[in-house]
């Protein structure tokens, strides 16, 4: 096997488990607010993942919740139930719930879906 053959083998192996690790989810205290960061495509594969990084929004009591879009590339019908979710258990504890720099076309989805009706956009 040459050099050049090796690192195209490694650059796709590279390439590969890029695309398995699809979604991160980070939370963050920011302002008095519990902040959600996603980073990569929120689609059925990374909603398990993503629903046990949100657990802190669901426990939590007295903070307002923002979901940072600004890096979320794509979102499935498993990624709005996931936002759904912490959107029913923090509003009766008196939390507002807003989504902030949803790109252009996360934007539609969420117009599409009626989520901007329920949600705060920022």
């Amino acid at each position: 096997m040459t050099i050049s053959s090796l690192i195209f083998h490694l650059s796709s192996f590279i390439f590969h488990l890029s695309s398995l690790i699809s979604m991160t989810t980070t939370i963050q205290e920011q302002d008095g607010n519990m902040v959600a960061i996603f980073d990569g495509r929120l689609d059925t594969a990374a909603a398990s993942e993503t629903e046990k990084a949100l657990q802190p929004l669901l426990d939590c009591t007295g903070h307002n919740i923002v979901f940072d879009c600004r890096k979320l590339e794509y979102i499935s019908s498993s990624g709005l139930r996931l936002l759904l979710a912490v959107l029913k258990n923090a509003k009766p504890k008196g939390s507002r719930v807003m989504i902030k720099d949803a790109n252009a076309d996360i934007r539609r989805v969420l117009d599409m879906t009626g989520f901007t009706n329920l949600f705060e956009m920022i």
